[in-house]
């Protein structure tokens, strides 16, 4: 079986339909375009291809020289691809979800998070240190199972396709009960929001059951319009402080380290353990703060 390049192919779409969404959005629907905030989008797209062109064959020879030690020859037909394509969305999940918990895989996905805007050029936001981080490594599980290496890197370039035509505040909701089963326009903007009530959480990448499943999904609430960027927003459109300002951080705050316990959690605790601003504790603060009065 021959497996086209997913993305490649895909790159007109892209291009299409950002006009569409600029279209749609002069023309008065919900949503906005920053030239500053997309020129940095697209420079990191660019920066992003650039090392998936230095780095990605070394990937691949990793993925390659596991799928020797397979467990299993799986056959190159319809069915495997399908399940290959959900156990490729499986371990996505967990990447994600990791890359949101412990700040060293943070430290590359952040940049995808940077924008204070939500429009398909954010999809386009995307790290380039994703090598050095590892965050490859969640997906080498599909090598070992034995599912062909081609058929994984086709799987994960439609997962990337997918997700690109979710960044958009154009769609509300999807029909048919699909905001059940898939990931959606209106799931993904709550993974983006910094509210309180939003963060962490829907960090599927097609599917949602994932979330659903694991106790990590949350509605979009039309009365509590997400909220975009991160904790404390970049004040600066320059690529290179996108794509490195949270090594710099890890860097100076593991200098700063007094024991090798506060190194550790610079690098390996969850984003924000330091100052007291994790996910979970700006969560609990909300929570206790919004909670009803105890009846009298």
């Amino acid at each position: 079986m021959n497996y086209p390049d997913a993305v490649q192919i895909a790159i007109p779409a892209f291009i299409a339909t950002m006009i569409l969404e600029m279209f749609a959005i002069r023309a008065g629907l919900r949503g906005d375009y920053d030239w500053r905030d997309t020129g940095t989008s697209l420079a990191m797209g660019f920066g992003n291809t650039f090392a998936a062109v230095l780095f990605g064959a070394t990937v691949v020879g990793i993925g390659t020289w596991l799928w020797q030690f397979r467990l299993f020859d799986i056959p190159a037909t319809l069915p495997m691809l399908a399940l290959c394509f959900i156990g490729e969305d499986f371990t996505y999940y967990w990447f994600h979800r990791t890359a949101h918990r412990v700040r060293w895989f943070w430290a590359s996905h952040v940049i995808h998070h940077s924008s204070q805007h939500y429009n398909l050029s954010t999809a386009l936001r995307q790290t380039w240190t994703g090598v050095f981080s590892l965050s490859f490594a969640f997906r080498l599980p599909l090598f070992l199972i034995g599912f062909p290496p081609e058929m994984i890197l086709f799987c994960a370039g439609l997962n990337l396709v997918y997700q690109f035509f979710i960044h958009t505040e154009v769609v509300r909701r999807l029909p048919f009960g699909l905001e059940y089963v898939l990931n959606t326009p209106s799931h993904h903007r709550v993974h983006h929001g910094t509210n309180a009530r939003y963060l962490d959480r829907n960090y599927g990448g097609v599917f949602i059951v994932w979330d659903r499943l694991f106790g990590t999904f949350e509605p979009e609430l039309d009365s509590e319009p997400p909220r975009y960027g991160i904790i404390k927003n970049l004040a600066s459109f320059n690529p290179l402080w996108v794509a490195f300002h949270e090594w710099l951080g890890i860097a100076r705050d593991v200098a700063g380290a007094r024991s090798w316990r506060a190194r550790a959690v610079a690098m390996f605790g969850p984003p924000g353990a330091l100052s007291g601003e994790t996910a979970d504790e700006i969560r609990a603060q909300w929570e206790a703060e919004t909670a009803p009065a105890p009846a009298e």
